[in-house]
């Protein structure tokens, strides 16, 4: 079992309920949360897709994505309660269970266990930015392509083609040629 379903038993085991009793459901172009608002919850994507990303004057920056079964939250905000600096659309229609940033911290708290699995898979988040950060050094749009395509296959199954290229660093027209060689 890997460590997020691990934690999502724990949370349903939790001794009082976690989760928001309605369901969040988004449409395609939908935000979630925007830049400069601030975002203290905690979202599990049961179906759809998410889009994050930042907002300069010179264009928007592609972060990363949420899909099926991602746990997911706007740490700039959850962490420091301050406003995040990134906006999270609904890529496709997405449905979302919510938790309060108060409770999920509260039961983080609540046992070792559970601290260790909320470390572990905040590791995994760096490591993840980490391989982001690197992967963008990559000189050609090829390199940065097989990289991204050998580590994280499914991304390909679930995100439109667009926002993979904005992701990678190249043009929709690039990617699709990339695809096909």
């Amino acid at each position: 079992m890997d460590v997020t379903a691990l934690l999502l038993k724990h949370i349903e085991g939790y001794s009082k309920p976690l989760w928001q009793d309605t369901e969040l459901v988004l449409k395609r172009g939908d935000f979630l949360s925007e830049q400069g608002k601030a975002d203290n919850n905690i979202y599990f994507v049961t179906e759809g897709a998410l889009h994050l990303y930042h907002e300069t004057n010179a264009g928007s920056n592609t972060i990363r994505f949420a899909y099926d079964n991602s746990l997911f939250a706007l740490l700039d905000s959850l962490i420091t309660g301050n406003p995040t600096a990134y906006t999270v659309e609904a890529i496709r229609k997405t449905k979302l269970r919510v938790m309060r940033g108060d409770d999920f911290m509260e039961f983080i708290n609540s046992s070792t266990e559970t601290l260790k699995l909320w470390n572990t898979i905040l590791s995994y988040t760096v490591i993840a930015q980490l391989e982001r950060e690197t992967d963008l050094l990559n000189p050609t749009p090829k390199e940065r392509y097989e990289k991204v395509l050998k580590r994280s296959p499914q991304l390909f199954k679930e995100i439109p083609h667009k926002y993979i290229a904005a992701y990678l660093r190249m043009a929709p027209e690039t990617l699709s040629r990339l695809q096909k060689s």
